[in-house]
């Protein structure tokens, strides 16, 4: 098996099912603001898909700097967006994944990474896809902790709770 792809599933699933839970909610949840790593919830979920697009722009061969150039800009183009628009383009870029995935033969390949950041290395493909589901989760704790902020009950995306989950469309 290889555990990148299911861990790519499982971040999808528990962006909608947070989207999801954030639908049942005033539509004004999302721009409230919150003292906490984020002004609001908008705004996680803006950077979670500029990561997002980012890293798969590095995985389809892009040098993280201009990646990074190419993507950071959509934060700010969509933190506005609503809970639908967050969940359509988020649909959208893991559907983007999938193809990708897909189209590899193998998850285990060396790149260079020149991060800008902490520098150059070599890295998996595989780190790579599972550094962007790391960061999802990271991130999706802090929302959590936002609605809980504004006095409003999160939901359950854990990974465990993604194993009894229907599965999910074969790569």
């Amino acid at each position: 098996m290889n555990h990148p792809v299911p861990m790519f599933d499982y971040h999808a699933w528990a962006t909608q099912t947070l989207l999801g839970r954030i639908k049942e909610l005033p539509s004004s949840v999302l721009q409230q603001e919150v003292n906490t790593s984020f002004p609001t919830i908008g705004e996680a979920f803006a950077h979670i898909y500029a990561i997002d697009k980012c890293w798969l722009q590095v995985l389809k061969g892009t040098s993280m700097p201009k990646a990074l150039e190419e993507c950071l800009p959509l934060q700010q183009k969509i933190l506005r967006y609503s809970v639908d628009d967050f969940a359509n383009a988020f649909s959208e870029l893991a559907e983007e994944y999938r193809a990708w995935f897909r189209n590899q033969d193998d998850l285990e390949q060396m790149i260079v990474l020149e991060n800008p950041y902490a520098g150059t290395r070599n890295t998996r493909l595989s780190e790579i896809v599972l550094q962007t589901v790391n960061h999802g989760t990271y991130h999706r704790g802090n929302i959590s902790t936002m609605l809980r902020q504004l006095g409003h009950a999160s939901t359950m995306n854990d990974y465990s709770l993604f194993w009894y989950q229907e599965p999910a469309e074969s790569i």
